[in-house]
């Protein structure tokens, strides 16, 4: 199923206006794939002044050939051109194209991989073309190649982009609409499972409901999903074997890097880099209680950030053998047991990720963090949300729950509130804040201390 187009508001935007620009202008878009890169640039060109080609592995005189061919519709009489390299076929699309034009080459990557040459003359091509009011847009999912190619300061390309869109997954808000979820609950279990991949949420929408989808998307073997996490460490690492296993570990429940480092087998600071890297890419976040610094290495955790790759490392990637034995029913029983844990860690992110969109005891309030740690009695203490309000005078203490019901509202609050007073930053401030997120079925009373996963949904749109 094709899903509408959903957000990219703001991406659209900055593109139509550099498409717009009388002068000619040099875009570049990122991001991992699947994440809709191609279908903005489609919703976004206008045909009858553009060429959008995909490339792919082929050698590069065929891909010229197929490029000349795109640019046909354009430029009659294009393909019928043999060009035995790129200059020629770039000089003559300076040379005849009309003001205005655009040519969008996706997985730009595969060409520049097949003809390293290729980003020096396109840098020649930018600087002409800005002359003559023409547009170039170069694409790809490999967001190693595409920042090398125009983000680093060696590259032939740096410096030369009116705009670089980095193409990120959508948010959870967008989900109950492109699957057209029943309840906001429902739409959170769906994002616990394939998170904001637009193309993802195309698969899924063919099927009646989670669980077939996932049944035939990711734990068969056959499943377009099942194998889903290597591509998209082939597209970025070079050592996907160490990138795999680190992520295979925090999926299972390490999140130090001393435990990581000693399930591998390897001195920690060799995992430095991938770590980083896996970060750069979005797919692993670092924790630090909320008001230390990310320095503080002995309080640092790891987590898988994307719920879609923490499904997979939590469920798929221990389960492969059995799999591959056609056990899927009998992995889903065992997905099912903890499915609501797995549910909760995301609704606990979501929660987060929604503060800072929110007016909550009439403030606005910065980006939380969570924070683990002993108390001021000396006990062990976790908060799941904690942040302080824009103007540093007041601090928010929330907890997450999966459920709460109306009967229970007062005893939690309370229950929290007595927690936030025993919160080592709280000292700091004169006003507490309390507040319970909850993602159960039935919504308690309406309470300012109390908000529901529909509110937290609404804000992440």
């Amino acid at each position: 199923m094709r899903l509408d187009f959903m957000d990219r508001t703001e991406e659209a935007r900055r593109l139509k206006r550099a498409f717009a620009s009388r002068d000619g202008t040099f875009c570049c878009l990122h991001g991992r794939r699947r994440c809709g890169k191609s279908r903005l640039l489609q919703e976004t060109l206008l045909p009858r002044r553009s060429v959008y080609y995909v490339a792919d592995e082929s050698e590069p005189a065929l891909q010229r050939a197929a490029l000349a061919r795109a640019v046909s519709p354009i430029l009659p009489g294009f393909e019928q051109v043999a060009y035995p390299e790129w200059n020629s076929l770039l000089d003559r699309w300076l040379r005849d194209a009309p003001p205005g034009s655009v040519l969008a080459l996706d997985e730009f990557p595969y060409l520049a991989k097949a003809s390293p040459e290729l980003p020096s003359i396109l840098q020649k091509t930018v600087d002409r073309a800005a002359g003559k009011g023409l547009h170039l847009v170069l694409c790809g999912s490999s967001q190693r190649m595409m920042q090398g190619l125009v983000l680093d300061a060696s590259a032939p390309l740096y410096g030369r982009a009116r705009e670089i869109i980095h193409v990120k997954p959508l948010e959870a808000g967008w989900i109950s609409e492109a699957l057209k979820c029943k309840s906001p609950v429902e739409a959170l279990s769906a994002f616990a499972v394939w998170g904001g991949v637009p193309r993802y949420w195309e698969l899924a929408a063919d099927f009646e409901a989670t669980w077939p989808a996932v049944r035939d998307l990711v734990l068969d073997p056959a499943g377009v999903l099942h194998d889903e996490p290597r591509r998209l460490l082939l597209d970025d690492m070079r050592d996907t074997a160490q990138a795999s296993s680190i992520m295979a570990l925090i999926g299972q429940g390490c999140h130090r890097l001393s435990e990581i480092a000693g399930r591998i087998g390897k001195p920690a600071t060799s995992l430095s880099r991938p770590l980083q890297r896996l970060m750069e890419l979005g797919f692993v976040r670092r924790e630090c209680p909320f008001g230390l610094s990310e320095k503080n290495t002995k309080r640092t955790m790891y987590r898988i950030a994307d719920p879609f790759l923490l499904f997979w490392f939590r469920y798929v990637q221990p389960n492969r053998s059995r799999l591959e034995a056609r056990e899927a029913l009998r992995i889903q029983e065992v997905i099912a047991n903890s499915f609501g844990q797995h549910v909760g860690g995301v609704w606990e992110d979501l929660a987060r990720a929604a503060v800072p969109r929110m007016v909550i005891a009439g403030r606005e309030w910065t980006s939380p963090q969570r924070w683990w740690g002993f108390d001021t009695n000396g006990k062990e203490l976790e908060c799941d949300v904690v942040a302080r309000s824009t103007d540093g005078k007041a601090l928010l203490v929330g907890e997450a729950k999966m459920d709460l019901s109306p009967k229970t509202v007062d005893v939690t609050l309370k229950n929290l509130r007595r927690k936030a007073e025993r919160l080592p930053p709280a000292k700091s401030f004169d006003v507490i804040v309390s507040v319970i997120f909850t993602a159960g079925k039935s919504r308690p009373r309406t309470d300012a201390g109390v908000i529901s996963v529909g509110d937290v949904l609404a804000a992440l749109r």
